[in-house]
């Protein structure tokens, strides 16, 4: 049997049991070693906001229509996951037991995925194994770089800095732009100065158009990253920005945009508004680029020391305090960053709850 981590209802975890799947010829079975917990989307699912879990998506008209939700509870949620090969089918070559595979399978403590599929995403064997769970979130936080077009010389404001918002700064970075970094949590811009934010400004204090034009000649940024997911911040991307610029929003809004005014500097400035969102990626770039690309890249740029993940890491505790863990991003997102769940080893070990 395979143990899960279940979303019931809105704000009640529960840990549970499924059938494992079987084995086939081409299959690999993973034991999952760690498995993050998404701060955006699987938060709006525990909180009932997702309007997956309110609305009917049509794939064909691609639109959210009334109608029975498409995602009914409970559900398996999670998508940041690294395992270890324990078996594999007859047929398969590509891989072999013991090697670690970065992935997305859910807060599951085993799986069968492809031959083809783990071949494609095994870890570098000196590699810190948590770094897989970066996979997409971290692809999440590359599109958005992709999807702003910076170049060297530029001027990156980052609204929002939970973990997407601290790998957006640092590509912003190794793109060659400047990165300032705003949030309200001082670890959180205590975290971006460390990682290498130019500049770390508190939006408690207010005024972050004004210090951005400031510390641009007056001109305002090139372009301002929004994923905080609050429309307030949205507002002040946009008043951020130089006339004619960009603002490229991969925060995941709930419910009304509250604090968002249209009608002043996102009108009289020309404001280009891109939405980043991780099923595709920019049309200019879709014949280069895809959702593997992504991913690869990420870890790859993790691997090699090019790109600091380890230390957004805040807590690892027992897959079985996943009901602590939620309530902890959704009660006190200030006393966190990124949690992770352990699953045991066959022996029993476990982790002990805390910071990593």
């Amino acid at each position: 049997m395979a143990t899960v981590v279940r979303l019931d209802a809105p704000g009640c975890v529960s840990i549970a049991e499924e059938p494992d799947p079987p084995l086939h010829a081409t299959g690999v079975r993973l034991r999952t070693r760690y498995s993050g917990i998404s701060a955006g989307t699987e938060l709006t699912q525990y909180r009932g906001t997702n309007a997956h879990v309110v609305k009917t998506w049509d794939p064909d008209a691609r639109l959210f229509v009334p109608g029975r939700p498409a995602v009914a509870y409970p559900v398996v949620v999670g998508y940041e996951e690294v395992g270890e090969v324990v078996e594999v089918g007859d047929e398969v070559t590509a891989v072999r037991p013991g090697q670690v595979v970065w992935g997305a399978w859910g807060h599951r403590s085993t799986t069968v995925v492809e031959e083809e599929y783990a071949a494609a995403r095994v870890l570098d064997p000196a590699a810190d194994p948590v770094l897989g769970i970066f996979s997409h979130i971290g692809s999440v936080a590359l599109n958005v770089v992709l999807d702003a077009d910076l170049h060297v010389g530029e001027t990156a404001v980052v609204f929002g800095l939970g973990v997407v918002g601290q790998i957006v700064a640092q590509l912003a970075r190794r793109n060659g732009a400047r990165v300032i970094g705003v949030d309200t949590l001082p670890d959180r811009l205590a975290l971006a100065r460390d990682l290498g934010a130019d500049v770390a400004l508190d939006a408690g204090e207010g005024r972050i158009a004004e210090q951005v034009r400031a510390a641009t000649s007056g001109r305002g940024a090139d372009v301002a990253l929004e994923v905080s997911g609050n429309p307030q911040a949205l507002h002040e991307a946009v008043r951020s920005v130089a006339y004619n610029s960009r603002v490229v929003t991969a925060g995941f809004y709930q419910g009304e945009a509250r604090g968002l005014f249209l009608g002043e500097e996102f009108h009289h400035n020309r404001v280009d508004l891109v939405c980043s969102q991780i099923s595709g990626v920019a049309p200019g770039l879709a014949h280069r680029w895809d959702r593997r690309r992504l991913n690869t890249t990420v870890i790859d740029l993790a691997v090699r020391g090019r790109l600091s993940l380890r230390p957004l890491v805040s807590h690892v505790v027992p897959f079985t305090d996943a009901a602590w863990a939620y309530d902890l991003l959704d009660t006190h997102p200030e006393r966190v960053t990124q949690v992770v769940l352990e699953f045991p080893a066959p022996d029993g070990c476990d982790h002990p709850r805390g910071a990593a």
